[in-house]
């Protein structure tokens, strides 16, 4: 049975494809030059939605970055009333660690699922093609949601492009979304107005908590397909003994909690660096942290902008 979470403690996870700043894969990746700029969009998203909960009478907002190394965002640019984590954590909740009593989880700059036609789609890593659970497929937001579901953390919002707002809507019950559409391209659309958008949405949800923790009942059956066809499937299945056929491997489990792990395995580990893992995070952290600081020189400019802008929205507000 599920803890009951505080609902006036709230838990953002954030993501960089269903942001105001990407819109290319490229702006998406490692230091690539449309990186920084990905990051200022996908911190101002966040620091709209965080203003919007704490003038709601939120408590406490946990804004955990998600997105490739978990340096993309940029606390400078975001409410200081919010703790934004970066990296990942050892515990029981993977990547997160403990998720300290929420009640609320909601996400933002989400992409949709691996195998459907969203922005930029995929489930957990690129190199899957598809990962269809029980004959469907499954998104990031059902693995976060479901994980978190044993602390009591009921998932209330989310964001990203229209196919992953629909594939939420489907799948968790109760949920507010708010599509992000990118087909008109960059120079077509405001992102100021659409945070206005994006805040009024995350505010109603918040105050209209009509969703319960997302703990769907087993057994699991997973079909993963991986991007580089057999060879792939074959050095994975080597390293955790799951099942194979051609470029499909095939997992089991009683609940989805057994599954997720059997996913992170499969997606980011091997035997070995599963065996280090508290020092290879702690490695894989610093990584992301060199990162980011070469995100604050490449964007210097644009952040002493929006923090220009903010003061003055700030002062005529007052």
């Amino acid at each position: 049975m599920a803890e009951t979470g505080d609902r006036k403690k709230i838990l953002v996870i954030a993501d960089i494809e269903g942001s105001t700043g990407c819109w290319s894969k490229s702006d998406s990746e490692f230091m690539d030059p449309g990186w920084p700029g990905a990051c200022a969009g996908m911190s101002l998203d966040v620091d709209a939605v965080v203003r919007a909960l704490f003038e709601c009478g939120a408590e406490s907002v946990t804004v955990k970055d998600f997105h490739r190394t978990g340096y993309n965002l940029l606390p400078e640019l975001i409410d200081r009333r919010a703790a934004v984590i970066h990296g990942y954590r050892n515990g029981p909740v993977p990547g997160i660690g403990d998720p300290g009593g929420a009640g609320v989880l909601m996400m933002t700059g989400m992409h949709a699922a691996s195998g459907t036609d969203g922005f930029l789609a995929h489930t957990l890593t690129s190199r899957i093609s598809l990962l269809e659970v029980n004959g469907k497929p499954v998104s990031e937001a059902e693995l976060f949601s479901s994980s978190l579901a044993p602390f009591g953390a009921a998932p209330l919002f989310f964001s990203g492009c229209p196919e992953a707002c629909r594939h939420a809507e489907r799948r968790l019950d109760g949920i507010i979304t708010f599509p992000i559409d990118k087909t008109a391209g960059r120079e077509g659309f405001d992102p100021r107005a659409w945070r206005e958008k994006l805040a009024a949405s995350a505010a109603k949800a918040f105050l209209n908590a009509g969703a319960i923790p997302y703990l769907p009942a087993g057994p699991f059956s997973a079909r993963v397909v991986m991007r580089d066809g057999p060879g792939e499937a074959e050095r994975i299945c080597s390293r955790w003994n799951f099942k194979r056929r051609g470029a499909e491997i095939y997992i089991m489990a009683e609940d989805m909690a057994g599954l997720y792990r059997s996913l992170i395995r499969l997606a980011y580990l091997t035997p070995l660096t599963e065996k280090i893992l508290p020092a290879g995070l702690g490695l894989y952290n610093l990584y992301g942290r060199s990162g980011l600081a070469w995100v604050r020189r490449n964007a210097r400019d644009l952040i002493r902008r929006e923090q220009a802008a903010g003061r003055r929205q700030v002062t005529s507000s007052s």
